[in-house]
């Protein structure tokens, strides 16, 4: 038997939640009947919101990203928390079918236009300790563990303007505790649906893995094409303590009209693995900001990101591999396959610490264009402090090899056919690196699927 909560409610928005506006009576409206350590941290996140300058293309990391012409935040409502239930055989056909795949699962979470509406975890683990449960709900029932970490020391309000945003105006997201040597065989599985279209939803993920733990944790967000501009702000903040494993999947399908806005933090304490995915194939727009820290010794996170995109679509990727104890190791291979119009850009940068001696770290960033009006821009970067250390980086920027596909083609391949195995190829590689049960299979139809159109 699975531990199950369920929120009762329609599936779908609830046009009567929506405010007028993002500003500080919205944040006041979500701390009335807070604790006052949360209702302060909203409120100072909102004052750091608005001291801090709106991000410009005047800025090196947001050189290729005008938000003055991609994101629009005073036309956006804000779609506040209200009660939801989750009925699968009411889901939408899309959302249907991708929690088709998810059956076998550790526990599963199910979030509705930024409420939680459904959770189940296994008895088994529930006894042992282990918590999966909404945001809300774990500010009463387990108020110490969000108090310490969260919006705190991975992704609190000072970090940029977006960061402050998130933690002043989110609504709801979901808690996962790993207890101290617990190990998680089959994964955490979350889909997130977006239905409300010209709103903003703000959502939050606070991981916490104990000494010697194990989970594996995938988030899949999707929704229709959407026919106003909407804001999707997640934030997620992942702690892997001594010796722990994690795995942390992120899957972005949502529709045309969606602009998709990841920060992601996580932060890898000794001798753990801390392994991040990121996948963006969805959304008019997406913005990635993902740093890992690694600040224990033999601490080691490998980062893996791709991206397929078509007409317009932009991705942008900013990660940071923040190397502060020695004896580290992080590995980054993000890689992208561009059609039409569609844009990506890659910034990252190594940062090695005064002292994180014989810090071992790579990174590499690989696009192939399939269409002449396609562009890929890639700015890898080191800084470095220390010096016994093995750090490199490379990027590419390149057409479809023409000698494979002629190849192909001689082998009675039809052009389209070739063209589709080139690129499998191509993006299988990152793939190929998290063998995670179910995901490289979801993860290859999904591409396949948008290959055929």
């Amino acid at each position: 038997m699975a531990d199950s909560q369920t929120i009762e409610g329609p599936i779908g928005g609830i046009m009567e939640g929506v405010t007028d506006a993002l500003n500080r009576e919205a944040v006041e409206a979500l701390a009335a009947d807070e604790p006052e350590w949360l209702a302060q941290r909203r409120l100072d996140a909102w004052a750091v919101y608005e001291r801090t300058p709106m991000p410009t293309t005047r800025l090196e990391e947001w050189r290729y990203t005008d938000l003055s012409r991609k994101l629009k935040l005073d036309e956006l409502r804000l779609l506040e928390w209200a009660p939801r239930s989750f009925d699968s055989d009411a889901a939408p056909v899309r959302m249907a079918r991708a929690m088709e795949a998810d059956r076998e699962a550790s526990g599963h979470l199910v979030e509705v236009d930024g409420t939680v509406a459904h959770v189940d975890l296994r008895e088994e683990l529930a006894e042992k300790g282990v918590i999966l449960t909404s945001l809300r709900e774990a500010v009463k029932t387990h108020p110490e563990l969000l108090e310490e970490h969260l919006a705190t020391e991975a992704l609190p309000a000072e970090r940029g303007k977006f960061q402050a945003l998130s933690a002043a105006l989110w609504t709801d997201g979901i808690l996962l505790y790993v207890p101290r040597g617990v190990r998680l065989d089959q994964p955490i599985r979350v889909t997130r649906w977006v239905s409300e279209a010209g709103t903003a939803l703000f959502s939050r993920t606070l991981i916490l893995a104990e000494d010697a733990s194990q989970v594996s944790y995938v988030d899949e967000i999707l929704s229709d094409d959407l026919d106003a501009h909407t804001l999707v702000s997640t934030g997620v903040e992942v702690f892997a303590r001594p010796s722990a494993q994690v795995q942390f999947v992120s899957l972005q399908r949502l529709g045309r009209g969606a602009f998709h806005l990841a920060q992601q933090r996580t932060i890898a304490d000794k001798d753990s693995t801390l392994d991040t995915l990121n996948v963006n194939v969805g959304a008019s727009t997406a913005r990635l900001d993902l740093n890992a820290q690694l600040v224990g010794p033999g601490a080691n996170s490998d980062m893996l990101g791709l991206c397929f995109g078509e007409d317009d679509q932009h991705f942008d990727h900013n990660t940071s591999q923040d190397h502060v104890a020695p004896h580290a190791k992080s590995d980054l291979l993000y890689k992208g396959a561009l059609d039409g119009r569609a844009r990506s850009v890659f910034r990252g940068i190594i940062k090695v610490h005064k002292g994180a001696q014989q810090t071992d770290a790579y990174q590499t960033n690989r696009n192939l264009l399939l269409s002449e009006h396609a562009r890929a821009d890639s700015l890898p970067n080191l800084e470095i402090e220390a010096d016994d250390v093995r750090c490199s980086h490379g990027a590419t920027v390149g057409q479809l090899d023409q000698n494979i596909l002629f190849y192909l083609m001689s082998r009675g391949l039809p052009r389209p056919i070739a063209e589709r195995l080139v690129v499998m190829g191509f993006l299988g590689e990152v793939l190929s690196k998290l063998p995670l049960g179910g995901v490289v299979e979801k993860l290859t139809t999904i591409i396949e699927e948008k290959l055929h159109g």
